[in-house]
């Protein structure tokens, strides 16, 4: 029994020396500093972001004596990387280099970031007399001043780039216009403002359609859709 309290003991007074030890090493911050702070996770330079809405369903009172609920909407959603500025200006360029900094030499831009744009949608979206019907999709920007052209694919995205792969793109490379569903002349407008972040948005919803609107720097892109029927 003595011999087992003594070998607790020593234990005990080894760990009270690690700590000892340990606090003598690391000396406590004088007055003005502060303390380190623990290390952060690395963000990514251009977060992933996701927009969304709801289409084609309405409001109506299940119960009575409740509040109405919305319901039989069909899900729009576009997942994309959203690039910041940081200080940098004429973000898209001019003349015969316009669009040549964002593309990375491929023909088209990925409307974002990093990994491939995609689109969700539950419900068949008409861009004037283009129907594109539901599933998901790769999404691109053809960029030329004053036109953009936004590009609806088929063609499947890779989640981790691999350069041996040859028909899912990364991005926009690998992109083969033989899988384009629709591609959409947008209307292009110089905003008097910056906007710091690439970002997608619906805008001017209603149930039966909307605007998807691309806005970065001072310029920004649209087009109206209709839910198809």
């Amino acid at each position: 029994m003595r011999l087992r309290t003594l070998s607790t003991l020593s234990a005990m007074l080894l760990v009270a020396a690690s700590a000892a030890q340990a606090q003598m090493a690391t000396p406590a911050p004088t007055q003005g500093q502060q303390a380190p702070a623990a290390t952060a996770p690395r963000r990514p330079a251009s977060p992933r972001g996701l927009v969304a809405t709801q289409v084609a369903g309405a409001w109506a009172v299940v119960k009575e004596g409740e509040a109405p609920r919305y319901q039989n909407g069909k899900w729009i959603e576009i997942a994309y990387g959203r690039p910041i500025l940081r200080g940098r200006v004429n973000i898209f360029g001019s003349g015969a280099d316009y669009g040549k900094t964002l593309s990375d030499d491929s023909p088209i831009w990925r409307a974002g970031a990093n990994q491939t744009t995609r689109l969700m949608t539950e419900a068949p979206l008409a861009f004037g007399d283009k129907v594109v019907p539901p599933g998901e999709y790769s999404v691109f920007v053809e960029l030329k001043p004053a036109e953009w052209t936004l590009i609806i694919s088929k063609q499947p995205a890779q989640e981790k780039y691999d350069a041996n792969e040859k028909v899912a793109v990364w991005g926009s490379y690998n992109y083969d216009r033989k899988y384009d569903v629709a591609r959409i002349a947008m209307k292009i407008e110089t905003t008097p403002i910056s906007l710091d972040q690439f970002t997608i948005a619906f805008v001017n919803m209603t149930q039966q359609g909307g605007t998807l609107a691309l806005w970065w720097d001072t310029q920004r892109a649209t087009c109206d859709f209709k839910v198809a029927q």
